[in-house]
């Protein structure tokens, strides 16, 4: 039997984390599990949730502090990472036991979808499906994916500020391990793009994902992006 540990970091999303956990529990079988992982110290958003069901986890703030903290109370044979603002495909456990089943690979991701009907968004989906196919390094937006003793075995995310997903998955990369691609898409939100301009903030991803791979400190970036978002 195949457990999924399915990990949901938050921080002040008590408004919206109900419909994701709902939509998260009619794909999940009996024997899998959810973890909220709050990084707000209020604890605002685990005290909205209406469910029973998932298991709620108190962190530190900060989206890699809080996915390993998750991540080290999960009882799964495979971790699963979804945002707070996205939404997975029907079937999508059955598409990652599927995915997980060849043992070269060890993690994998989905395509992405913005849900958003504004023409732009396509080419950014377009380009962002297209860089992850060349470059094998898909973002956390697309729904990470493990084996749970692989991604012990690396000692979870590197807790930087921001970029951990990349770095994680680049290293993968490096060591010559296989990340499966599922051709199917999530879908996630466009309310950061809405919130700050889609220009501007697709022209700050870039720019800080170059900044980023030339070297800079994530402790840097961080700043100018929470500046702006």
């Amino acid at each position: 039997m195949t457990i999924v540990s399915v990990i949901v970091p938050v921080y002040r999303e008590g408004a919206t984390i109900n419909p994701i956990i709902d939509h998260l529990h009619a794909g999940l079988s009996p024997e899998d599990e959810i973890l909220v992982v709050d990084g707000a110290m209020e604890l605002d958003t685990l005290h909205q949730l209406r469910s029973p069901r998932p298991c709620r986890v108190a962190s530190l703030p900060g989206r890699a502090v809080q996915m390993n903290r998750g991540a080290e109370q999960a009882r799964g044979d495979i971790l699963l990472f979804v945002h707070a603002d996205t939404l997975l495909p029907d079937g999508w456990r059955d598409m990652i036991v599927q995915a997980l089943s060849d043992p070269r690979v060890v993690a994998g991701a989905f395509e992405l979808r913005i849900h958003h009907p504004a023409l732009w968004f396509r080419i950014i989906e377009r380009t962002a499906n297209l860089r992850t196919r060349f470059t094998r390094v898909p973002y956390g937006d697309q729904a990470l994916f493990f084996r749970t003793d692989y991604f012990r075995s690396l000692r979870g995310f590197p807790e930087i500020s921001i970029m951990e997903d990349v770095a994680i998955m680049a290293g993968i990369r490096r060591r010559g391990d296989r990340i499966a691609l599922v051709k199917h898409p999530v879908h996630t939100s466009a309310r950061r793009w809405e919130k700050e301009g889609v220009v501007w903030g697709t022209l700050r991803n870039w720019g800080l994902r170059i900044l980023y791979h030339l070297g800079v400190d994530p402790g840097i970036l961080v700043r100018f992006y929470r500046r702006h978002a």
